[in-house]
């Protein structure tokens, strides 16, 4: 019964997504409202720079995915909210929230290594860029919604279709810290929706013709008891099998 139910919720109308997408909205505009030097200092005291990693204020991991530097152009708000209510509504809220959480914390702290790692970064006002926003978290799940599209071909060109132009701008002389930072990202994604972090082939797993329903196994008394109760028993028996797959 509980798993029938945890199937009802990932279907549900997503709600968390349109939460967070008007919250940053919200935010934005609010924050756009302030005097110009300080607001400057609010994003860059909540951005996943150099100087504040650095300094081990590892909470702005978490605090700069609730902060834009400016409203969300409706272009990009829509394919944000599209996104996210499309992996909460295939994966249920909770796992949505951990593969966005994933990518941004994870492609934050690789291209802080990265940055780190060269030398002139401690001089150039990268270390203390603002670097807020949603876009790692929304890469990432992007990622992860194309590598679990059911069909190969069709999952094939989904990944590619993404990868090609997010990988352009890395290899191009004028990319920035946030480039590199988006494909990987969308990488870190792609890799938990392949390695199936996400639980979305979990339902086909579970209707797949020939599963064992938790618990009973091949060799076990029910299959025993199918097998000597002729045709009729093993015709209940299917049907039973049908009933668990679903329930499943």
């Amino acid at each position: 019964m509980g798993t029938r139910g945890r199937a009802v919720r990932r279907g549900a109308l997503p709600w968390a997504a349109p939460l967070y997408v008007g919250a940053l909205q919200l935010g934005a505009y609010a924050t756009g409202r302030l005097p110009g030097r300080r607001r400057t200092e609010l994003l860059r005291t909540h951005s996943t720079n150099v100087a504040n990693l650095r300094a081990g204020r590892w909470g702005t991991l978490a605090t700069s995915a609730a902060f834009v530097e400016e409203p969300l152009p409706v272009a990009y708000g829509t394919a944000l909210l599209a996104t996210l209510g499309t992996a909460e509504a295939r994966w249920g809220a909770g796992r949505a929230a951990g593969v966005f959480a994933a990518g941004h914390v994870g492609a934050s702290l690789l291209v802080y290594a990265g940055l780190r790692a060269r030398k002139a970064t401690r001089a150039d006002a990268t270390a203390r860029a603002v670097d807020v926003g949603a876009s790692y978290g929304f890469y990432a799940t992007l990622g992860a919604l194309a590598a679990t599209v059911p069909h190969r071909g069709a999952r094939l060109a989904a990944t590619g279709g993404l990868l090609v132009p997010v990988a352009v701008p890395v290899v191009r002389r004028g990319r920035t810290f946030t480039d590199a930072g988006h494909l990987t990202a969308l990488a870190l994604g792609m890799v938990m929706g392949a390695t199936g972090i996400t639980g979305a082939d979990f339902g086909h797993r579970a209707r797949r013709p020939g599963a064992v329903p938790p618990g009973n196994s091949v060799a076990g008394k029910g299959s025993r008891g199918r097998s000597l109760a002729g045709p009729a028993g093993g015709a209940a028996g299917a049907r039973r099998d049908r009933v668990m797959a679903e329930v499943v």
